[in-house]
């Protein structure tokens, strides 16, 4: 399992720091906490992503 840091993921999507930042506080993209460091791990991205396609099929 790979763990991201918040610009890895960032740069992934090709969106900005701000907007993942957004999109944890909002719960739509989980994460884990290792002291003080946020990580999202390839499980979360793989889930974010497919509910973003769930919700494009239901559109």
């Amino acid at each position: 399992m790979q763990a991201y840091t918040v610009e890895q993921v960032a740069e992934t999507l090709q969106i900005g720091r701000d907007k993942v930042y957004f999109l944890l506080r909002t719960g739509q993209l989980h994460s884990i906490k290792i002291g003080k460091l946020r990580r999202i791990t390839d499980r979360h991205l793989a889930e974010f992503i497919a509910s973003l396609e769930s919700a494009d099929e239901k559109s």
